[in-house]
């Protein structure tokens, strides 16, 4: 909408099936606001008017026939996801009017309206619509760029995460970051932080599923010497940590229900109260927060608080799965190979465009994170110059076709035959990642995207040794 060419007068659209009401506003507005006035009579021709040309400020009717008011806003949000809407009816209903906020509504006007309420809105309306204008129209030029804040893409779908980065990063307002998992929820956050006011203060994060609840709520919040056993002394909590600056909390819909009713009151409240403390302490802090859960169905479930999802979702940023912006897969693969080739100490290496091809074609469950390790494997494996299809566990064949040419396995059990399938598959591909890396099953984990414990036990279970993988002097630093 705000890349064609802007009129000099302000535009608003007002949406109603009332033609008495539509003739009405067409006369009061441009007299008292100095703008241009757009009138459609059902949803369906609303659509039509906002894709056909710009326009700065939606008046929608609740009741229409058709496609009601909620429904054209949940359009609108989808199409235009940054243009003001206010909603209008004649029945004020609070629960409709919560509902409509909560959708995305930017206020909410009751028919018959009083001239100079209504002015006022429309004025405080217009003025967020000429901020986010601005500043939009500031951050077209990286449309050019292919990297932003350390997030590279250029794909729509990117272009838009950028957009929403600039608009909300140099405010206070709680931003709730969403995706699956590898799509770099956490590189949004510090850029959130890195672009606000608060860059100078701290930025800290906590992962909360990897942290025991018990744990967690101590962490969060600290505890005073003498809270509970073994707190021999206070403690200053992750919220104190970060005041004057942003606290991530990362993968939030794992948290249990008593953290989010004591994370609801500091929310609210802005304050604190340590384990064991007596009184509260204010803390100026900005949270943003990230989960690959659906939250809703949390909710409805009963297993997150509907009044805190409302708390962190006041300003969301979804984050696309690679599969959906594969036009950016060979921008990540260049951005991978140089930085990981200097981290590995490695030459200079390209990908193959055989196997870009594949690259472009995969699913990409594991999102970039996947993509970084296979990339991290490749400049590891390849020999050459060149990384190919196999050195990375690629190929256009089915993996299982040599498997299900072996006259053996076709001799043996189902289950026997599978077994035998994953010995062979575990066996042959981390030995390789051990042998490339020495020995060194950290090193192997992080190559392979599992955590260290996961591969041990995969290790242990198919009866593989580190140990022969390591050369006499590393095996002697080891014992000596």
């Amino acid at each position: 909408m705000y890349e064609q060419e802007r009129q000099m007068k302000e535009r608003i659209l007002v949406v109603d099936d009332e033609p008495d009401l539509l003739r009405l506003l067409t006369r009061t507005l441009p007299r008292d606001l100095d703008c241009d006035v757009l009138t459609a009579s059902s949803g369906e021709q609303a659509m039509q008017r906002l894709r056909a040309e710009p326009v700065d400020l939606v008046l929608l009717d609740m009741k229409m026939p058709g496609m009601d008011g909620l429904d054209v806003l949940d359009r609108i949000r989808a199409e235009h996801p940054w243009l003001t809407v206010i909603m209008m009816t004649a029945h004020g209903c609070i629960e409709l009017a919560v509902q409509a906020m909560r959708q995305g509504a930017y206020d909410f006007l009751t028919k018959p309206f009083d001239h100079d309420a209504l002015a006022f809105t429309i004025g405080k309306a217009l003025e967020r619509s000429r901020l986010i204008r601005e500043n939009l129209h500031l951050q077209r030029r990286l449309k050019g760029e292919k990297s932003f804040q350390n997030i590279v893409g250029k794909s729509p779908a990117m272009q838009r995460v950028f957009d929403a980065l600039q608009m909300v990063a140099d405010s206070d307002l709680t931003v709730l970051i969403t995706g699956e998992s590898g799509t770099g929820k956490d590189l949004v956050a510090r850029a959130i932080h890195n672009l606000s006011g608060r860059k100078t203060g701290p930025f800290v994060a906590v992962n909360c599923p990897t942290v025991p609840e018990n744990i967690l709520e101590s962490e969060l919040f600290g505890y005073r010497k003498g809270a509970f056993t073994h707190a021999t002394q206070n403690k200053m909590g992750l919220f104190q940590e970060a005041h004057g600056g942003t606290l991530f909390l990362d993968e939030i819909g794992d948290i249990s229900p008593s953290i989010q009713t004591k994370l609801l009151r500091v929310l609210q409240e802005k304050t604190i109260k340590p384990l064991g403390d007596t009184k509260d302490i204010r803390v100026d802090v900005r949270v943003v927060a990230s989960t690959n859960r659906n939250l809703l169905e949390k909710m409805r479930t009963g297993e997150f608080r509907e009044d805190l999802y409302y708390r962190l979702n006041v300003v969301p940023i979804e984050m696309p799965p690679l599969r959906e912006r594969r036009e950016d897969i060979p921008l990540l693969v260049d951005h991978f190979l140089q930085i990981h080739g200097r981290q590995l100490n490695r030459p200079s290496k390209s990908v193959s465009p055989q196997l870009m091809d594949l690259f472009l074609r995969h699913d990409w469950e594991g999102n970039v994170r996947e993509l970084e390790n296979t990339i991290m494997r490749g400049i590891l494996f390849a020999p050459g110059e060149e990384i190919l299809p196999e050195h990375v566990g690629f190929s256009d064949a089915s993996p299982s076709h040599d498997l299900l040419h072996d006259q053996h396995l076709h001799e043996l059990p189902y289950r026997e035959a599978k077994e035998e399938v994953l010995r062979r598959f575990n066996t042959a591909y981390i030995e390789r990642l051990l042998a490339m890396t020495e020995g060194n099953v950290t090193r192997a984990a992080q190559l392979c995207g599992l955590e260290r414990q996961a591969l041990q036990q995969v290790m242990r279970r198919f009866k593989i040794k580190a140990d022969k993988f390591r050369s006499h002097k590393k095996k002697n630093q080891e014992t000596g």
